[in-house]
């Protein structure tokens, strides 16, 4: 496929739970011959700028982005999204608090893991995040660096897993609150990987909410799931787009960067929305 007229929209980095840099992000989706790319650290925004400063020079647009996490009725859901600015006040109490939260969580992980006999400490974790945005596959890494386990997948299967003994639920707000908080800071709200666990009955609730667009194509989605969404975006108005979900190579459920895109178009419709947000932001 040739990709230069292709973006990939949703890519993680070390300002989250991936492996590369910003700066190995953008580079590696230039060499991959994409035109543009979304930064969407978990929760956190941090990694945008270092990636924008290497687009300049790499021939590559970068994308403004996060993904963040809610829960709906039990169901996890991630929203996406775009353009969002990161100093608007309340959008940046909200990440503020996600950041605050992940730390306690971390903390609180490392207590019951202590609790079950396994060398480790804080420090261990925070030394795996570094600037991260601390999460599991930190604390997974940290148990790996002190010989406890042999595989970040053991650490998830063994103890901190959903369910297992050494898990910690994370802070979940609301998708509805999310996608009013991300159209606040003129951002584009966009429904992550909808095929992976979000019934359409959810979806056509976040809809109502003031949803703007679903991400149709996806590693994890089948052919009928993205024929599916992308018919649901076209009867409800939605930007249908498209990611990887990149978290570095070989990162198992994750696919490869580049590997699910969407046209190059989606990126000037999340502009144009992103402005439209904006001017009726400010015209309250």
């Amino acid at each position: 496929m040739i990709k230069t007229m292709f973006a990939d929209l949703h890519v993680h980095t070390n300002a989250s739970d991936g492996k590369n840099s910003p700066a190995e992000v953008v580079r590696l989706a230039a060499l991959a011959g994409l035109r543009a790319v979304a930064i969407t650290d978990h929760d956190t925004m941090a990694g945008v700028n270092a990636a924008q400063e290497t687009a300049a020079t790499a021939g590559i647009e970068v994308l403004a982005g996060v993904e963040l996490s809610t829960d709906y009725d039990g169901v996890e859901t991630h929203i996406l999204g775009y353009y969002a600015n990161p100093a608007e006040p309340v959008f940046q109490g909200y990440l503020k608090a996600f950041k605050d939260a992940r730390a306690a969580r971390a903390q609180e992980m490392v207590g019951k893991l202590r609790a079950l006999g396994l060398n480790i400490s804080l420090e261990n974790v925070l030394a795996q995040a570094g600037p991260a945005s601390v999460g599991r596959p930190h604390v997974a890494r940290a148990l790996m660096a002190a010989g406890q386990i042999n595989s970040v997948a053991e650490a998830f299967d063994r103890y901190i897993g959903f369910g297992k003994a050494a898990y910690v639920s994370r802070l979940k707000y609301r998708p509805e609150e999310i996608i009013k908080v991300v159209i606040q800071a003129g951002g584009v709200p966009v429904l992550a990987h909808p095929g992976i666990s979000c019934k359409d009955e959810l979806l056509l609730d976040l809809v109502k909410a003031g949803l703007q667009g679903v991400e149709v194509a996806h590693p994890e989605h089948t052919k009928e799931m993205e024929h599916h969404y992308r018919e649901l975006c076209g009867s409800y108005g939605l930007i249908a787009t498209g990611g990887s979900d990149f978290h570095g190579a070989g990162v198992a459920r994750h696919g490869a960067l580049g590997q699910a895109v969407c046209p190059y178009e989606t990126v000037i419709r999340l502009r144009e929305q992103a402005l439209s947000n904006r001017r009726l932001v400010t015209s309250y």
